[in-house]
């Protein structure tokens, strides 16, 4: 298959084509990159509690490289796990103009998926509602949110899987302590705003450069967001461009920041409303957390045994 369509970000189109030329399917490389993603997303579905007995999954499939590879791996694990699940894709067409509508249709025939198409006009409300040269993601992502909410409803799923991975986690993660203040990310399973609904993400320990590659090499038909194009000055993309800087200088500061995200210790923390600063008292033979600022350092080879999975 090859109808891809090229990305409105030019840098995410090179990236593709680039992951393209360097690996195909049937390669070594390619059997190791999808078991490792296939393994990333199965542990992260078994750690934590993702996808049970019984399970209707509303897989949100928006086009992308994220969502095509979240698909194409729950299947997998639809047919290996020892557990029975359904599966059903929807799609939010919000009318963009250009929008391909043939494309997700025509992919989720040919490999027998039952689906469902929302068609709903954000688009217009979010151009009439924001004013120019703001961005549109924080409105576009409320409006998504209500609609695969009632779609999920509507369909008797029990769970609604998104394709945020890795790298969103972790700029999320900046996103709060640089801008919000507060230490908070996008977990990988919660109880969704409605308070109905239950929001997954088994991407939740792949990174985004090897989906991309996958993505690449499965030649799925790629649908670019046109909403909101490039949108300079974001700060999501300023997260993006620091970690990637990070990750350059030394790849395990970026592994180690994911890692730490599971390792919180409330008692060396300043929030009051997770550890009792008042009412602990000073017990002989208790045990001892240790007033040290660092951890020791550990010799290379345990440290990097210790950061896993990314």
């Amino acid at each position: 298959m090859n109808t891809a369509v090229r990305p409105a970000n030019d840098t995410d189109a090179d990236d593709l084509a680039g992951a393209q030329e360097q690996m195909q399917t049937g390669s070594r490389r390619f059997e190791i990159l999808e078991k490792n993603l296939r393994r990333q997303t199965g542990k992260a579905v078994i750690d934590f509690n993702m996808i049970e007995e019984g399970d209707r999954v509303m897989v949100c499939l928006s086009g992308g490289a994220d969502s095509y590879t979240m698909l194409e791996t729950l299947r997998y694990l639809q047919r290996v796990a020892p557990i029975s699940f359904e599966l059903f894709a929807v799609n939010l067409d919000q009318k963009q103009p250009g929008f391909p509508e043939d494309v997700l249709p025509r992919y989720l025939d040919g490999i027998g998926m039952p689906y469902r198409i929302v068609e709903e006009d954000t688009y217009s409300i979010v151009k009439e509602k924001v004013a120019p040269g703001k961005t549109t993601c924080s409105l576009c992502s409320r409006l998504r949110r209500g609609i695969l909410y009632r779609t999920a409803k509507e369909i008797g799923a029990t769970k609604i899987a998104l394709g945020h991975h890795r790298d969103d986690i972790l700029h999320t993660f900046m996103l709060n302590l640089f801008y919000g203040g507060t230490v908070k990310t996008m977990p990988p399973k919660l109880r969704a705003d409605d308070g109905e609904n239950v929001v997954i993400r088994p991407l939740a320990y792949c990174k985004e450069s090897d989906i991309k590659k996958y993505a690449a090499a499965r030649e799925f038909p790629i649908i670019p967001c046109t909403l909101c194009g490039t949108q300079p000055n974001l700060q999501r993309q300023a997260m993006r461009e620091m970690a990637n800087e990070w990750e350059a200088r030394n790849p395990l500061w970026i592994k180690s920041m994911f890692t730490a995200m599971g390792n919180v210790v409330p008692s060396h923390m300043l929030d009051r409303t997770l550890f009792d600063f008042d009412g602990f008292a000073v017990t002989a033979g208790a045990p001892v957390a240790g007033d040290t600022l660092f951890d020791p350092e550990e010799p290379a080879g345990q440290a990097e045994s210790v950061i896993r999975l990314v």
